[in-house]
């Protein structure tokens, strides 16, 4: 079990460096700045910087978080069944506190927050925390389809549709460069928007959201019931497989919105890779740490261990650094830099998480997380007792 544990962790803390290496675009350009590197003139070492992050790294992490996200819930359930209390109970609290973190992170620090997906996706998973295994990848490997389909399709923006999205980079820019941190924040919650949905498409959206991220959830819900990475030395045959057919498949569909990008279809292929490549980097990433020195795994485990607190921090400094009421770089760096500047974040990670956890067992905001799920001031589950009921002779 403790080797599970480590595995896990060790995993869920590479995940943050691939999610903090894909967040620069975003941090460094916008939104949807990222996806319009012409607006910034980005150099042609950045620019091959910029591709490489596109396939490698962006698209493909996140789900992994994603996938440990639904494999946590399993192990959750499973120790809150073995102390006799209401699974779903604790569920739904443990989920409205991430939707209540996601919304103060959206809020008052960075659009791009996940927390508020993990409150709103989680509940909806609750209608099968208590399916069977086999269900569970039933389900995973259908909507996994569905939204292979959903992706593949032709569209070209009008010149009405790219001005607009010019007007609102520029502004964006603008926004985030100024030094008052209200204009920042005022910009994030204007009416100003890129585009022009009708009213009801953001219910749509709302709707097929959890559809499209639910595959990969599904799969680390049946991950945690089939007891992968418990011993992955001896499932090493199982993981050299998996990173092999899954991550060149997934570099491949990636690769070809960049190879022949004047076909429609090759926008699917790319959200499709994606997922693809991140279900090998899992198994790739399990292989890897079965081959390397012990105590290096350690450090990532414990960046891991702080994954909540770590990724909040990463908000904090990255802020800090590119708008302009902290250091004023954005737009200004450049991609290879800001590559460079996630390894050197992410290094820093795991002295701190290294050292606090000399001092501490737990996160601050992990603590939180846990007080609020058991509702006991030291974090822990109280064990309630069966109740015996004696048979009258």
């Amino acid at each position: 079990m403790k080797q599970r544990v480590n595995t896990i962790d060790a995993l869920r803390g590479f995940s943050l460096l691939g999610i903090l290496i894909a967040n620069m675009l975003i941090f460094q350009y916008g939104m949807f700045g990222k996806d319009k590197p012409e607006h910034f003139q980005l150099s042609s070492f950045d620019t091959v910087s910029y591709v490489w992050t596109k396939i490698f790294v962006e698209g493909s992490f996140l789900p992994i978080f994603i996938f440990l996200f639904g494999y946590s819930m399993m192990k959750l359930k499973e120790k809150l069944e073995k102390n006799n209390m209401k699974v779903k109970r604790h569920f739904v609290r443990r989920f409205i506190l991430f939707l209540t973190l996601g919304l103060l992170h959206s809020i008052f620090i960075w659009e791009g927050d996940i927390l508020l997906m993990y409150g709103c996706i989680g509940l909806f998973m609750l209608m099968f925390i208590n399916r069977k295994r086999k269900t569970l990848l039933v389900w995973a490997i259908a909507l996994l389809f569905l939204n292979s389909f959903m992706g593949f399709g032709s569209y070209e923006e009008t010149d009405k549709e790219i001005e607009k999205m010019e007007s609102y980079i520029e502004k964006e820019t603008v926004a985030y460069s100024s030094e008052s941190y209200a204009d920042a924040l005022g910009f994030r919650y204007s009416d100003e928007t890129p585009f022009d949905f009708p009213d009801y498409f953001y219910i749509v959206f709302l709707f097929i959201t959890p559809l499209i991220i639910s595959p990969l959830l599904l799969f680390g819900m049946y991950g945690a019931k089939s007891n992968w990475f418990t011993d992955p030395r001896k499932e090493k045959r199982l993981y050299i497989r998996g990173a092999i057919i899954f991550g060149i498949v997934g570099l491949l569909l990636k690769s070809s919105h960049y190879i022949m990008n004047d076909l429609s279809w090759t926008t699917g292929a790319y959200s499709v890779g994606a997922i693809l490549l991140a279900i090998g980097y899992i198994f790739g990433f399990a292989i890897l740490y079965t081959k390397v020195n012990r105590k290096v795994m350690s450090y990532i485990e414990k960046v891991g261990r702080l994954s909540l607190t770590n990724y909040l921090v990463q908000s904090i400094i990255c802020t800090s650094l590119f708008y302009g009421y902290g250091m004023g770089l954005f737009g200004r760096l450049g991609v290879f830099q800001g590559i460079l500047l996630a390894f050197f974040i992410f290094a820093m990670q795991i002295l701190f998480s290294h050292y606090y956890l000399k001092f501490f067992k737990i996160g601050p905001f992990e603590k939180v997380m846990r007080i609020f799920t058991y509702l006991s001031w030291n974090g822990q589950p109280k064990r309630r007792k069966k109740k015996v009921v004696e048979e009258v002779a």
